[in-house]
């Protein structure tokens, strides 16, 4: 039990077979959850999403705990400033508030950032607690909006995928200035993360920053149109 939580190692293999289960299996996780929630009455509903938000949370929190307990915490590289860490602190905000602003920036923020960290991971541990927190919460956001979609009945429109812009855009700024001072590089503004990423493509620091810039729209479109198709069928 002491090795699940204290001891590092280099056995996962991505793009693998691993790689394929582990998503599936959370996956499964995610619909199971959200077909139990359909049953139940909306302030167990409401519970239910509020334990799971706060569990992403906890799951974080315990990450860096661990890492301060080992003494190999690095401020530069272990605060859970990165994208996906940064929203799960914040994610029982949205989920007790269930304010709406809250999902548009969230849905699209989730989906496009942590769809990346899921296709290419750069967490190499297997199954112990770095491995297990790394899935569960990257996965657990993505499985979080469908819930709130689905079960607190939230749907994006076009506005909301500029709100979005805007939201990354603040957050990108503050990370700026946080790596300015701390000599870190959250969000990777200050260079490409070491696993292969679709950053590889997009030239080296600063051009990739620009890229992404440039394509976040047209990306945050994409994601909203299987939901403005599926309002348009309605109609």
């Amino acid at each position: 039990m002491i090795d699940f939580f204290l001891k590092d190692n280099t056995d996962f293999i991505p793009f693998s077979l691993q790689h394929l289960v582990v998503i599936l299996s959370f996956a499964f996780f995610g619909f199971l959850l959200i077909q139990y929630a359909k049953k139940q009455h909306h302030s167990k509903q409401i519970l239910i999403g509020n334990i799971f938000a706060i569990s992403i949370t906890v799951a974080i929190l315990l990450g860096v705990i661990i890492k301060l307990y080992k003494g190999n915490f690095d401020y530069q590289k272990d605060l859970p400033l990165h994208l996906c860490s940064f929203l799960g602190l914040l994610l029982p905000i949205f989920s007790t508030t269930r304010k709406y602003l809250f999902y548009e920036v969230f849905l699209f923020l989730i989906l496009a950032g942590t769809s990346q960290a899921i296709l290419t991971p750069d967490e190499k541990n297997f199954h112990n607690y770095p491995f297990y927190r790394y899935w569960f919460v990257h996965i657990g956001l993505v499985i979080f909006m469908f819930y709130a979609t689905i079960i607190y009945n939230m749907k994006p429109t076009l506005k909301s995928v500029f709100k979005a812009f805007i939201g990354m855009q603040i957050y990108m700024i503050l990370m700026f200035c946080l790596n300015a001072v701390l000599g870190s590089n959250y969000f990777f503004t200050n260079r490409k993360p070491d696993a292969k990423t679709l950053l590889d493509v997009f030239g080296d620091w600063p051009y990739y920053v620009f890229v992404v810039e440039l394509m976040v729209i047209p990306y945050f479109l994409l994601i909203y149109l299987p939901f403005y198709l599926s309002s348009k069928r309605k109609l």
